[in-house]
């Protein structure tokens, strides 16, 4: 409990409860924070520099206080270091200066791309240091708790002891604990990275043409049908795409490749250049992309290669003759 102070090593795992505190109350802190809570735990204290997070603490968190890092470090048993990537090696630092005995203590950060090596100041004053990263996009709103139940998480942790502790925790909420060997944060995230965050640029490229493709061509012409342009509307096109990438998105985590379909995946090179010629009048970085990831598609599906030579960039030539890369050199 709160008062009892930090155990030592050789106590862990154990059920008992445990006094957290949260450093930073951002969206991630925040809803880890709110599902400990919801396990048993107690989030006593958190630090909170921002108004925006000073708000979120109070929301998710209203029983805990707020206060410096070094004093919610100083106050906990398990401190969670919910800060951006690029902060958590200082903050590490800092913390293992303001704060001497770290003895007992757990520390965990939820970056993706570390591991516990850059918590290396901290277990050289005694923490037990464990990477735990969630494995899912938080928004601020409510719902991000409960997401965390269905997650999985990236665990890596120094030893035996600790890594019972990180699945423990994880676990408890009802998460998914997945060891990624401290080597390959780097991937694993890159992983993450490439499917979560360019999947939203991908979802909005592909609204942002079906935007252009429902307005009619000469803005001022009447509907020749006389239907009205319902489809037009704002939103039209989130509604019309999200059955079918719901669907695809299922498919391709069930089937895997064979959920491919489509021109490219049956190699029907006319169509694939018809699409790059209209998205071309849309928007040319639509269009680069489509391509991009139509050679991709073409690739994994083993299509006709016609299609795969007709997607790939063309030679770039040398310096001498190619006016663009020269221009890169300058």
């Amino acid at each position: 409990m709160p008062g009892d102070g930090p155990r030592t090593a050789a106590e862990w795992p154990r059920p008992a409860r445990l006094s957290v505190g949260v450093i930073a109350a951002g969206r991630v802190g925040t809803a880890l924070g709110a599902a400990l809570e919801r396990a048993g735990h107690v989030v006593g204290a958190c630090a909170a520099v921002s108004d925006a997070s000073r708000e979120r603490a109070r929301t998710r968190l209203p029983e805990s206080r707020i206060l410096p890092a070094d004093e919610v470090a100083a106050s906990s048993e398990l401190v969670v270091l919910a800060v951006p990537d690029t902060e958590l090696g200082s903050l590490a630092a800092g913390l293992a200066q303001a704060v001497t005995d770290w003895s007992g203590r757990i520390v965990l950060h939820t970056s993706g791309a570390n591991g516990v090596a850059i918590l290396g100041p901290l277990a050289a004053r005694g923490a037990i240091c464990l990477a735990v990263h969630p494995a899912m996009t938080f928004t601020g709103d409510p719902a991000d708790v409960d997401r965390l139940g269905s997650a999985c998480f990236g665990i890596t942790a120094p030893d035996e002891i600790a890594m019972a502790i990180a699945q423990s925790l994880v676990l408890e909420i009802g998460g998914e604990p997945v060891v990624v060997p401290e080597q390959s944060r780097t991937l694993y995230h890159a992983a993450l990275a490439h499917g979560s965050n360019h999947l939203v640029t991908l979802v909005r490229d592909a609204a942002a043409a079906l935007a252009a493709a429902l307005r009619p061509r000469d803005a001022g012409a009447a509907d020749p049908a006389g239907y009205g342009t319902i489809t037009s509307e704002p939103g039209a096109p989130e509604r019309i795409l999200a059955p079918l990438l719901t669907a695809a998105l299922d498919n391709a985590l069930r089937h895997g490749d064979r959920a491919l379909t489509g021109p490219v995946a049956r190699g029907d090179t006319d169509a694939v250049a018809a699409h790059l010629r209209e998205l071309d009048t849309v928007d040319a970085e639509i269009a680069r992309s489509y391509r991009a990831l139509a050679l991709r598609t073409a690739q994994r599906s083993g299509t006709a290669p016609a299609l795969i030579d007709m997607l790939r960039p063309a030679e770039t030539g040398n310096a001498e003759t190619n006016p663009e890369r020269q221009e890169h050199h300058l």
